[in-house]
């Protein structure tokens, strides 16, 4: 069964960097499309960064070009978001995902508050 957990949530101060990481059991992180969403309280959880292995492509929302990364090692079947320049409105819960047949599966989530 597959099963993912979030790590690396902080409190930070604007401007600092952060890298979460998601650890994927269960699975080979090579074969299957992953990323990471992020939700504020009372709003909808918005896509931020994604590597699709269909598409051999990366994605990241404009709201985060140039300031976060996706990373994967599929050795330690871990992905990472290193995040830099942190903003107030950076301020989330992060989910990790993975796309297996069809199916969304998801973390639990790790909290990242960035103070101003």
């Amino acid at each position: 069964q597959q099963r993912l957990v979030e790590s690396g949530g902080a409190l930070v101060h604007s401007g600092d960097s952060l890298r979460l990481s998601c650890l994927y059991s269960g699975l080979t992180l090579d074969y299957y499309d992953i990323g990471w969403f992020r939700q504020v309280p009372g709003k909808e959880r918005e896509g931020v960064s994604s590597i699709s292995v269909s598409r051999g492509m990366t994605y990241h929302a404009d709201s985060v070009k140039g300031r976060f990364a996706i990373s994967r090692d599929s050795a330690n079947n871990m992905v990472y978001l290193q995040m830099n320049s942190l903003k107030p409105e950076d301020t989330a819960v992060y989910y990790c995902y993975v796309d297996l047949s069809g199916s969304r599966h998801w973390g639990k989530g790790t909290l990242v508050t960035v103070s101003s």
